[in-house]
């Protein structure tokens, strides 16, 4: 475990952020760089800790970013427009986000020369519309152009090249993860897993895009946030791309939703809906790299995942 680092965050206040804080925050500085556009962290126990310093800023302003992330020891990239809804309805602010403010977080480390870690979230979408068994060192794919999805994809994929330039061409200590449907207490936003679960204790309908076939494995939080530590603290991984996921965890888009209701005990119906856009048919990560490399082991199954992050909306559903 690291300690008596500064660690910069940008997307601080987001849900992957909160988990990583929780870990970091007793024995090390942090810096949260986030424009709150989603905010987990204003209502967690977080929330004003002596050791959190706040800077609301936004990726896309070079300036307040090279400022907040003065004395840096520890970097990551966790900023971005994700989210189908989000990406469709502005797919040039994702892009602009996802690049520009990828190639302004880079530029400011390398300035800074920040020593330990460089941290970029980039995505399992770069493998395309069938990820089977993904390596790292697989083919990634752009899309057709004019689709909306891809613009978050493509926008990743840049950010995944330049991170690996500024380390080939600069020495920067980057380490690229790729994450594969993250889950659990505190998400916000547009994932299934959590849309489902919020549905389901209030026994409402469980919309589907498309059909349902659409598979997908299922990380929960905990055991992601382990991979994005042994990203930053292992010196082996510098210079390096992983895959962070749970590959035992896998089912149908339907199949989760039947899987939330059987669960949660609940009433809700499945409702299918038209599909927003090219889907992802088939997205299940190999994680041998960072199990043998970092020694990278997921622990939480779907279902007790899916008990812990209703055990949590209980709790804020009761408080409300």
């Amino acid at each position: 475990m690291i300690s008596g680092k500064k660690v910069f965050i940008t997307g601080g206040a987001g849900f992957i952020a909160n988990v990583l804080m929780q870990r970091l925050v007793e024995h090390n500085e942090i810096v949260v760089y986030d424009n709150f556009w989603r905010d987990t962290l204003t209502g967690s126990w977080l929330a004003g800790h002596p050791n959190i310093t706040v800077v609301r800023g936004d990726v896309l302003d070079y300036d307040a970013v090279f400022d907040a992330m003065r004395g840096a020891d520890v970097v990551i990239h966790a900023a971005a427009i994700a989210g189908i809804d989000t990406v469709i309805k502005d797919p040039v602010l994702t892009m602009r986000v996802n690049m520009i403010g990828t190639a302004n977080v880079l530029e400011a480390a390398y300035a800074h020369g920040v020593p330990d870690r460089v941290v970029d979230f980039s995505t399992s979408e770069v493998f395309g519309n069938v990820a089977l068994n993904a390596t790292e060192t697989d083919s990634t794919v752009a899309g057709s152009a004019g689709e909306a999805r891809w613009t978050y994809a493509v926008s990743k994929l840049v950010g995944e090249h330049l991170s690996t330039a500024y380390h080939q061409r600069n020495g920067l200590p980057v380490v690229t993860i790729r994450p594969f449907n993250v889950y659990g207490p505190g998400q916000t936003g547009e994932g299934a897993i959590q849309v489902f679960i919020k549905r389901a204790l209030r026994n409402e309908a469980l919309h589907i895009d498309g059909n349902g076939n659409q598979i997908r494995a299922w990380c929960y939080v905990d055991d992601f946030v382990d991979g994005l530590m042994l990203c930053i603290e292992r010196p082996e991984a510098v210079g390096q791309s992983f895959n962070i996921g749970n590959s035992r965890a896998v089912t149908t888009v339907l199949g989760l939703a039947e899987t939330v209701r059987r669960v949660l005990k609940s009433e809700s119906e499945i409702v299918f809906d038209p599909p927003l856009s090219a889907d992802i048919a088939l997205r299940i990560p190999n994680v041998q790299k960072a199990e043998e490399q970092l020694g990278f082991r997921v622990k939480v199954d779907l279902e007790e995942g899916i008990r812990r992050t209703a055990a949590w909306m209980q709790q804020g559903l009761l408080a409300a």
